[in-house]
């Protein structure tokens, strides 16, 4: 690569700690639900640094907002960006880190008088979290045709408001970007992304080069028992469901234990009902995440759940539903390679590794060219108010960024 793009650190880092004020929280995370008047605000500022640069401002239907930096043909656009919605009690560098080092290659194009072949887009994708609407990555499977936008304008939150509703207040908001619907696939699409994990920071290297993301099945399992006095009702009557769960959760993890630690297991959400001291459990519901980069593996581990709760014994009625399934992915050998030679350029060492995490480069990996660029967070912590990265790591995944599109974007 002959061409080194300078990027502005100082800008970069400025521009993280400005987003982070809008929906700041008393210990130093974020709270920026998708849809929010949060959200609109964290808009509104790209849009507004967007347009003081002259770049275009789009949105398509699902309130995905583009920040369009134009080439010397139109056409397909190489495009960049994450997300801007967070968990509620999250941190200042999941997903808008993406989108403000995609901003900060754009600004960089532009600050050295770069021209490129083809047009470079920056997208925020809505919803990428799921944390206020389910499922996640809406914005971004409405995009690649996974999901339907009817299906969506129709979900609920957990306050009964609708999200077409808080998408329509949400667009108002953005009054001056231009509707845009049919516009042409990108060419690639390349995500940047804190890890999410303690790779990278153990091993003590700077980039991650992310060859995949790990397929995800969701399962909740119902154990339906009697609710009955703790005091008066003999061993032997007791229809107990939470005894009942803590050993069909024990055995569950003594058949899904792999000691290569490649797929894994995690009991998340468990509920108790009544959930009072005296009183013999009646019902108790949990999920089971399953995640692996193999596909026949994740689909045989799903059958183990089946079968280990059809074969449980004891008095209860056990029932297993799949909430939520994703294959696997792979990201583009190509894009892969490109994004190697902008790391060897900046004569920064890289590590390949997968991911264990959703991103909305899953789903845009079906219908163009995808790969990912991971950076070191403090201690592998995301989802968290003291998420953290330091400023040379920001600043290195911006500029392995700026190189790949440079050699992508002609």
């Amino acid at each position: 690569m002959s061409t080194i793009l300078p990027i502005d650190a100082a800008r970069l880092w400025a521009r993280l700690q400005a987003m982070a004020e809008i929906g700041a929280t008393p210990d130093g995370g974020v709270d920026r639900p998708c849809l929010s008047p949060e959200d609109s605000r964290a808009r509104a500022l790209l849009a507004r640094w967007a347009r003081a640069r002259g770049f275009g401002v789009s949105v398509d239907p699902i309130g995905n907002l583009f920040i369009t930096r134009a080439g010397r043909a139109e056409g397909p656009a190489i495009l960049t960006g994450s997300h801007m919605d967070s968990q509620p009690s999250g941190g200042r560098f999941d997903g808008i880190y993406g989108v403000l080092a995609g901003l900060e290659v754009l600004e960089a194009l532009e600050d050295h008088g770069i021209e490129t072949a083809r047009p470079v887009e920056l997208v925020a994708w809505t919803n990428e979290e799921g944390a206020r609407y389910q499922p996640g990555c809406m914005g971004s499977m409405v995009y690649a045709g996974k999901r339907s936008l009817e299906f969506c304008v129709d979900v609920v939150d957990g306050h009964g408001i609708r999200f077409g509703d808080a998408l329509a207040s949400t667009l108002a908001a953005l009054p001056d970007a231009s509707p845009r619907d049919g516009a042409p696939r990108p060419l690639a699409y390349i995500e940047a992304h804190i890890e999410q994990g303690p790779v990278l920071e153990q091993a003590g290297v700077p980039i991650g080069i992310v060859s995949g993301i790990q397929g995800v099945r969701w399962f909740e399992i119902t154990v339906l028992g009697t609710s009955a006095h703790a005091g008066t009702t003999p061993r032997e009557f007791r229809r107990d469901a939470l005894r009942t769960s803590i050993e069909l959760m024990a055995a569950l993890q003594e058949a899904l234990n792999d000691p290569a630690d490649r797929l894994r297991f995690t009991i998340g959400r468990v509920e108790v009902s009544p959930n009072v001291p005296n009183t013999i459990a009646g019902r108790v519901a949990f999920t089971v995440d399953l995640r692996h980069m193999d596909r026949g593996t994740l689909r045989h581990a799903g059958e183990w759940v089946h079968q280990i709760c059809e074969c449980a014994a004891g008095p209860c009625q056990i029932s297993v539903e799949e909430l939520f399934a994703a294959d696997p992915c792979r990201f583009d050998p190509a894009i892969i390679d490109t994004i190697d030679r902008a790391a060897v350029s900046l004569g920064l060492e890289r590590l390949a590794l997968p991911s264990g995490a959703f991103h909305d480069a899953l789903f845009l990996a079906d219908i163009v060219p995808t790969a990912m660029i991971f950076i070191p967070c403090a201690g592998g912590v995301s989802h968290h108010p003291s998420e953290s990265a330091t400023p040379e790591h920001v600043a290195d995944g911006c500029r392995v960024l700026a190189q790949a599109i440079i050699e992508l974007a002609g």
